[in-house]
């Protein structure tokens, strides 16, 4: 990699987290997708670069085994950063674009059953701790947030009132999600007792033991934790919640655009996959009742 790759690279970088304000985890993963770009250019200068530089690139990260999802999330992060090229560094082409990307089976995301979810959460928030575990799966489960959107909370984006919840999502774009009347109680439950830890001066909504503000880890730690308490078989974590919650809205409603806006997603095909596992849902319920897809024996 040339020096002056690195710095237009790392200007780049500047501009995401300065310029556009994204997230330092989302700026961070930039790097990290750039910088593959960069090691596998070798010495050709950024300018020089052509689309079978790239479609070679391409072909040599798949066939160490990257796939589809990722070699995409990688080429969208170059094209973006040949766009930022053009625009501030009068580069001529972008050498990103129109190239075709392998395919791969998709995966779809891991859901509890509505069964497993109340199961879940049915545990006494008879301690400072446990009345916050409560508010925070209950919470995920209830209005579908991100990992990192419910670390940011503070007290006052809960509307009790109104039964909603502010959200700053990717791109620091904010939304205003429902919060169900449980979620609103074990909320209510935890916020009499938050007092007794937080520190003096901490916003943040959920706190730890020490009285900062809690990590994603201990979340995760937490939940997989109760989840083995409370016998749920499968790995349980907190993305799952927000499958669930997911899933089990659009199988009661079907309304894939109010899925989409209460979960945030920039585009419908990201909500998409959910209908996927409605539809397993459904074959599941029908294999088991319907008299014509029973097996005969």
């Amino acid at each position: 990699m040339s020096a002056e790759s690195g710095s237009l690279a790392a200007a780049y970088i500047d501009y995401l987290t300065y310029e556009r304000r994204l997230s330092p985890h989302t700026g961070k993963n930039y790097a990290r997708d750039i910088a593959v770009l960069l090691k596998h250019l070798n010495s050709n200068n950024l300018a020089q670069v052509h689309p079978q530089h790239i479609r070679h690139i391409i072909a040599q990260l798949h066939g160490k085994g990257l796939s589809g999802k990722s070699l995409s999330r990688m080429l969208s992060a170059w094209r973006s950063f040949y766009h930022y090229l053009i625009r501030k560094h009068r580069f001529q082409q972008n050498p990103c674009i129109g190239i075709r990307l392998p395919k791969s089976p998709q995966k779809l995301p891991n859901a509890l059953s509505p069964d497993e979810a109340a199961q879940l959460l049915q545990f006494p928030a008879d301690h400072l701790l446990t009345a916050r575990d409560s508010a925070i799966f209950e919470l995920f489960y209830s209005s579908g947030l991100r990992l990192t959107e419910l670390t940011q909370l503070k007290p006052g984006d809960i509307d009790f009132a109104g039964e909603t919840v502010k959200v700053l999502g990717k791109g620091n774009k904010a939304r205003i999600v429902p919060v169900g009347k449980l979620a609103i109680q074990a909320l209510q439950a935890w916020l009499k007792q938050r007092p007794l830890i937080a520190n003096t001066g901490e916003t943040a909504l959920f706190v730890s033991q020490r009285g900062c503000a809690i990590s994603p880890r201990t979340i995760g730690y937490r939940l997989k934790q109760r989840a083995k308490q409370q016998g749920i078989q499968q790995n349980v974590h907190p993305h799952i919640l927000r499958h669930s919650f997911a899933s089990h809205l659009l199988q009661s409603s079907g309304d894939l655009r109010a899925v989409q806006e209460m979960l945030g997603h920039a585009h419908i095909t990201s909500t998409q996959v959910y209908t996927h596992l409605d539809f397993q849902h459904l074959t599941k319920v029908y294999d088991a009742a319907h008299p014509r897809a029973k097996k005969r024996s």
